[in-house]
């Protein structure tokens, strides 16, 4: 779906197979640095550019939580997200992998897909998993996350 047409009724955008993509962002050494003061975690791999060389990356590569947060912000800030935000309620559960590394200088955007959707136990919701990939310039899938969310079927009035 482009960011420019209008969303589909929550009801259509909740079954298995929709999906829609975000815009993009480049993860930049500003990130990185950010990330590891906030988060503490001043691995070698993400700070020290001489370390990161003796790698099997060869350089600095991105924290896979920064990456995650990345594809966060990028699909809350998707028209596909906003149209959807007025049914969530609550997220369940979250399972992530970090299939491929991003490095300083990639730009990402984020697919999201809903994979799954099963009633939940008081009626009107749903438990609905999103997966969303974070996707770089090369088309590599770089984070591959399932959210699991509590849902409402339709929009309050």
């Amino acid at each position: 779906m482009s960011e420019f047409q209008a969303p589909p009724p929550a009801s259509q955008a909740l079954a298995p197979g929709f999906s829609f993509e975000s815009a993009g962002r480049t993860v930049t050494e500003s990130d990185i640095v950010a990330f590891a003061c906030l988060s503490g975690d001043y691995n070698r791999i993400h700070v020290d550019g001489e370390y990161a060389k003796t790698t099997a990356f060869g350089r600095r590569i991105a924290h896979g939580l920064l990456v995650l947060s990345i594809l966060s912000g990028l699909t809350t800030q998707s028209s596909g997200y906003r149209a959807l935000e007025p049914n969530i309620i609550a997220l369940k559960e979250l399972t992530c992998r970090f299939p491929k590394p991003t490095f300083i200088g990639d730009t990402i955007h984020v697919k999201v897909t809903v994979v799954e959707k099963s009633a939940s136990a008081k009626p009107g919701r749903s438990e609905v998993t999103f997966r969303r990939e974070a996707i770089n310039q090369r088309g590599e899938v770089v984070v591959q996350a399932d959210f699991k969310m509590l849902m409402r079927e339709e929009t309050a009035t």
